[in-house]
């Protein structure tokens, strides 16, 4: 059997929590997902649908009870988190969550350019380095290029999760997991880092999952879309077809497909700041 040619295959992926006790929560049930290079994906869905915990098991963060995870052909079912990186780049929901808040920018860096490899600061950080960090942060126009010792924990949220942002893309990873990553930052620096992140995207054509809470985010981005409910994917729009979808469009397919109601309207109400 020859190589995919998939960046992701997920395999009937099974995620339980508290098996076994009275508190026992299933996740994600039978999930399959192919995904194929340079798809931007828009993850729609409301809270407890499972977006999140997909995003996990892809990273590694948790093991599945059942299923398989390859990335680029390989099996990584079974691999840690941290040996899971060498493929993923991960910016999460809160800023200070992908930055190290007592680090400089550069040793933030240094150290997401050996994501993969074993870490350590001797020998990370050079002036040749230095150089590359300042042409990766200069298109930011946050002046970050000229503050590589600033301390990243003196930053704005902003600034923070433009560097995450940075990091998380620095070394083309096959895969890109967006976690709501511009949902605790105001209107105007949430846009700023969105662009950002659009440019980088379609400048190193990375395949990306991007969990948004809005369907207005979910049709604006991106060039396929997936809704979640219930620990399941129930709806999957092709690029095609997404681009003419209204947001009533998307209600009526997720309602069909759920077969019940949408509960969450704040996913149809709230505005995409993005």
């Amino acid at each position: 059997m020859g190589r995919s040619e998939n960046i992701l295959e997920l395999r009937g992926i099974t995620k339980i929590f508290s098996k076994g006790t009275i508190d026992e929560v299933t996740a994600l049930y039978d999930v399959s997902l192919e995904v194929k290079p340079e798809e931007y994906i828009t993850i729609i869905g409301s809270n407890g649908a499972g977006k999140t915990t997909l995003l996990n098991v892809v990273a590694g963060t948790y093991p599945p009870e059942k299923g398989r995870v390859n990335i680029q052909g390989d099996d990584v079912t079974h691999l840690s988190e941290y040996r899971r990186a060498k493929y993923i780049g991960r910016v999460h929901q809160d800023p200070k969550v992908g930055t190290g808040a007592n680090l400089t920018i550069e040793e933030n860096m240094a150290f997401a350019s050996l994501r993969g490899q074993r870490r350590t600061l001797r020998g990370a950080i050079n002036e040749k380095r230095r150089k590359s960090f300042r042409e990766l942060l200069t298109p930011l126009g946050l002046g970050l290029e000229d503050r590589l010792s600033a301390v990243v924990g003196t930053l704005s949220s902003g600034q923070r999760q433009s560097i995450a942002v940075t990091m998380a893309t620095m070394t083309n990873p096959a895969l890109l997991l967006l976690d709501e990553h511009t949902a605790n930052l105001d209107p105007k620096t949430a846009q700023t880092v969105f662009d950002l992140t659009e440019m980088i995207i379609a400048r190193e054509k990375l395949t990306t999952l991007m969990i948004t809470h809005n369907m207005e985010c979910a049709l604006k981005y991106g060039n396929r879309l997936l809704m979640m409910h219930r620990g399941k994917i129930i709806v999957d729009i092709d690029k095609e077809n997404k681009r003419k979808l209204t947001i009533n469009d998307l209600v009526l397919a997720f309602e069909q497909a759920a077969g019940e109601r949408l509960a969450d309207e704040s996913i149809l109400l709230s505005r995409c700041e993005m």
